[in-house]
This record gives C-alpha cells, structure tokens and sequence, in this order.
C-alpha cells in the first residue's frame, strides 16, 4: 500500500473512532477550549482529551482543596494538560479497532531510527488528518465558537512538532491558537 493510501484509510478510522467519542463528550453541553488527540513518542494508539471552561473551574478548585496552592495558580498548571483533565481517554473503548491496527503495523521499537522516524510520521500523519476530517465537519463548533477552541494532535512528552501540527489545524489568528502559543506551545 502506498504511504499516502496508507494515511488516508487510517485517518478515516481514527476519524470514526474520535467523532464518536468527541460527540459523545459533548452531549455534555459545556464550552470547550481545548480538544485533541495524543500519542507517545512510540506512536502507541492515539485518545483524545478535552478540556471545558466548566471541567477546568471544577478541576483547579478540586486541586485546591487538596493543597495550599491558590485556584487560579493550579488552573494555570493545568490548563493545556491532557493527563490532568477529566476527560483524559474519554471513550477510549472506541479506539479498541485503531489499537488492533496499529499493532498490525510494524512495531516502532523495532525499527531503526530513519524507519521508526518514518513509521511515527505515517502515524502522526494520520492522526491530524483525522481531526481534520472531524474539523471540516464542524464537530469542535458543536458547543461555542470554533475559533474559540485550539484543535490539537500531540505527541507526550511535548515534542517540536506539536507547534507544527498546531499552526496546521487552527486559523493562526484564531484567539486559541495565540492562547495556547503564548502558554504552551513547545
């Protein structure tokens, strides 16, 4: 199969895997400012995140019950992280498919560094071409202004190439773009 195909025919599984738990996430009807879809540095499968304006007000006040570190201190820790939002692998069930599949793929730890960079390029390839399927389609303006939400595809730890992929997937202009630059771009 041609890598270009290859890409494509994954994107839209990863696509379907997403848009369901996306669309499901917002049932919820809070306002989103932050939605995407990580990987490791491994290529492993990808989930998604998602932060709200609500989760976020819920999440730093939680955090500072726990500890002597102000609200507004702990919301901007944890405002641009996956790991610590509540909807961290939300609906990961359905990405059970894309885990087969990317286990039918060569292994990356396997692979020597030229094939292993190649491999991971397929992967994060897919991966943005998937949210941008689920962009055109209007998904992340389900709940507020699309321009007020920052679409992501990134690898953890924080790599270069989340900025890149980034510039590609919102309006440079966007306000959450300049938010998310400004606080956590790589």
């Amino acid at each position: 199969m041609k890598p270009m195909q290859d890409i494509e025919i994954l994107a839209t599984e990863i696509a379907a895997a997403a848009r369901t738990s996306f669309c499901t996430l917002f049932e919820n009807g809070e306002r989103y400012y932050y939605c995407t879809l990580y990987t490791t540095g491994e290529g492993h499968a990808p989930s998604i995140s998602a932060w709200s304006w609500e989760a976020l007000e819920l999440e730093s006040a939680r955090q500072a019950e726990e500890s002597d570190t102000p609200v507004s201190t702990i919301a901007e820790l944890i405002k641009w992280s996956y790991a610590d939002s509540p909807y961290c692998c939300f609906g990961d069930d359905n990405f059970d498919h894309i885990k087969e599949q990317f286990n039918e793929r060569p292994s990356i730890a396997d692979l020597e560094n030229d094939d292993w960079n190649q491999e991971l390029d397929v992967r994060l390839k897919a991966m943005e071409l998937a949210m941008k399927m689920l962009d055109d389609e209007g998904i992340f303006a389900l709940n507020q202004p699309r321009e007020s939400v920052c679409v992501l595809v990134e690898i953890m730890p924080p790599d270069p190439i989340n900025t890149e992929i980034a510039l590609r997937l919102n309006r440079a202009e966007s306000p959450a773009i300049q938010v998310w630059l400004a606080e956590a771009a790589e």
